[in-house]
């Protein structure tokens, strides 16, 4: 017998609710496609609320990055983050949309929207010499979340 996630709690997230998550959590798993085959990309993010996008930002520390020829490929994404303290509480969203590479005239949105709640690790500013940063946001079309409170 199948087990009943509606009595452990297990809902699904007020819009209110996502728009926390979106803006508390800094990174997540940005899922590409090309040609059937998948490609998942651990990333930060930041959340533009008002415009209902994601902005990222790839580095490309060589002649060549898997993510960008991906990205390039792909026409619709998606993207999940989550938070999970305990087993017996947790939340997610997945969102999709259309991918698109950053126009040159919105760079001082997206560097406020990243500075906002985006998560850079480390490894951001030892990479040298840089030799592109690409942007790209997520135009969201769609999205869901799903919570489990512990009772």
């Amino acid at each position: 017998m199948a087990p009943d996630f509606a009595q452990h709690n297990r809902i699904e997230m007020p819009s209110e609710e996502i728009d926390r998550l979106l803006r508390e959590e800094g990174v997540g798993v940005l899922s590409l496609a090309d040609e059937g085959v998948a490609y998942g990309i651990p990333l930060s993010f930041g959340y533009d609320a008002e415009r209902g996008r994601l902005y990222f930002v790839f580095l490309r520390p060589g002649e060549s990055s898997k993510k960008t020829e991906f990205a390039e490929r792909t026409a619709r994404a998606s993207f999940a983050v989550w938070n999970a303290p305990s087993r017996d509480e947790w939340e997610s969203v997945v969102v999709d949309g259309e991918l698109r590479r950053v126009d040159d005239g919105d760079w001082d949105r997206v560097r406020e929207v990243l500075e906002d709640n985006a998560w850079y690790p480390t490894l951001f500013s030892e990479t040298e010499p840089m030799q592109d940063i690409l942007g790209w946001e997520l135009r969201i079309d769609s999205r869901s979340g799903l919570q489990r409170r512990h009772a």
